[in-house]
């Protein structure tokens, strides 16, 4: 089963990953001198920064247990995931959590939906603050899960209040790291 999952993970992070590097070819002049902040976070990408704010209110909802927020956030992500292409399949992952309200089920497909985000969000360029890759090794019974955060301090949204603090920074995605 772990095989499975690996393996569904791997084609998850490819297929984002590799449409970002096309993507790159046809960026209009209007999108390449254009950033956002995000929290703390300046994404050059527009598109990107708005999957990151929304990728955000997905988790803290995660965090806060409520699966009706968690409903409406993956369904704006999943949109905006639907417009940036090569990420469709990771779109469909958001469908997933947004049309279940049922939290256990929501974090499961918070996991493979966060291995393509981070992926995707690695061959980003940031031009200030700090994207944290964050990992809790007892979430999916052991397995382990990872999310991102713009906040240093760990709050995991795989257990919520229960282990709210359980977890490390793993990666941190900034100006300075390598495109």
């Amino acid at each position: 089963m772990k095989k499975i999952l690996g393996i569904a993970i791997l084609a998850t992070l490819f297929a984002c990953n590799q449409a970002d590097k096309k993507s790159t070819d046809v960026k209009d002049s209007t999108q390449k001198d254009a950033s956002l902040k995000v929290s703390n976070v300046e994404i050059k990408d527009l598109k990107k920064s708005k999957i990151l704010a929304q990728y955000i209110d997905l988790k803290n909802a995660l965090v806060a247990s409520d699966a009706t927020k968690v409903q409406h956030a993956a369904a704006d992500l999943k949109t905006s995931l639907q417009n940036y292409e090569g990420c469709e399949p990771t779109a469909e992952i958001a469908d997933k959590i947004a049309t279940s309200n049922n939290l256990a089920q929501q974090r499961k497909n918070f996991t493979t939906l966060s291995a393509d985000v981070i992926a995707l969000f690695k061959n980003t360029e940031v031009t200030s603050g700090t994207i944290y890759v964050q990992h809790c090794p007892m979430a999916n019974k052991g397995d382990g899960g990872d999310w991102l955060s713009t906040e240093k301090e760990i709050k995991n949204p795989y257990y919520g209040s229960d282990m709210l603090e359980c977890g490390r920074v793993t990666e941190e995605i900034n100006k300075n790291s390598k495109l």
